[in-house]
């Protein structure tokens, strides 16, 4: 399929999907014409690629651990491939993660807050 296909199957920009490429986490084939060519698995490294990237991994480990998914929902390292090195990555990933989380509960929670006591002067003032 052509990347306008793919963009459309994904949701994912045709842009975004030559930035995957330039970062080395979609490697299409190239037509005789040179357009770019995926294969139908595509889809699903795209949807893996997003899932990594929403959860806030980096391009950089997605690259590292890619290779060894094999489906969208399948986010496991085989433990023979888990070197120390790439442990200690993604135990600062999780850390980095954990740290966002907190940061928007946190800032959820004030949100929540702060409608909570304009809608009740909103109440009390009788509007």
């Amino acid at each position: 399929m052509r990347i306008g296909e793919l963009s459309r199957r994904t949701g994912v920009p045709a842009r975004m999907l030559r930035y995957y490429e330039e970062q080395d986490l979609l490697r299409p084939d190239r037509a005789v014409n040179g357009y770019r060519v995926y294969p139908e698995a595509a889809v699903y490294r795209v949807q893996q690629i997003r899932g990594l990237l929403d959860s806030g991994l980096t391009t950089d480990i997605i690259r590292r651990i890619i290779p060894f998914l094999d489906r969208p929902d399948d986010i496991h390292l085989h433990p023979d491939c888990l070197t120390p090195e790439l442990a200690d990555l993604l135990r600062s990933e999780a850390a980095r993660i954990q740290q966002r989380v907190e940061c928007l509960s946190r800032n959820r929670d004030r949100i929540l807050a702060y409608l909570a006591a304009v809608e009740a002067a909103k109440q009390g003032a009788g509007c």
